[in-house]
């Protein structure tokens, strides 16, 4: 199974694509699409789905996992959020790969063991069960290769 992580962002999304054969998981790929910010938002968002659609052609996932969005008190930041997520899910559909959706505290509860945990112990962890040397110092490559092992974690022993 290949599973492509994401992070939406309409500024930064990170991405994440893992190889797993049951037992252990191997990196094959990570990175960010960062669209121009000089452009307009439907602008934007297209540029984010093209490039998620050049991923899924590139390497293959045979599923996605979506970082859900989180509740924020400025309804704006969420909407635009939710519209970069929307674009993942819409490359997902159009590509008719089965798409997963993880909330932020699941994801941290099952790369970390804690719920809340902070993003620098999510990108610990991270590195450490990738055995990744080195790995981008934007938290967006990190919360997308989080997202791929929660969905790989759940497919090994599903928790609701």
């Amino acid at each position: 199974m290949r599973v492509l992580g994401i992070d939406p962002g309409i500024n930064i999304t990170g991405y994440g694509v893992l190889d797993h054969d049951g037992s252990d998981q191997s990196v094959v790929t990570f990175g960010t699409i960062m669209p121009p910010r000089k452009k307009s938002n439907p602008a934007r968002l297209a540029h984010l789905y093209e490039e998620i659609v050049n991923l899924i052609r590139e390497f293959s996932p045979t599923e996605i996992a979506v970082e859900e969005a989180f509740f924020s008190k400025n309804a704006r930041t969420a909407f635009v959020l939710g519209q970069a997520r929307g674009m993942a899910l819409l490359a997902a559909a159009r590509h008719e790969l089965d798409c997963y959706e993880y909330a932020p505290k699941k994801v941290k509860l099952s790369v970390v063991g804690n719920g809340s945990a902070s993003k620098e112990q999510v990108q610990y962890m991270v590195k450490s069960i990738l055995s990744l040397k080195q790995l981008s110092e934007k938290f967006d490559v990190t919360d997308a290769l989080a997202v791929a092992l929660c969905h790989i974690n759940q497919l090994r022993s599903p928790v609701k």
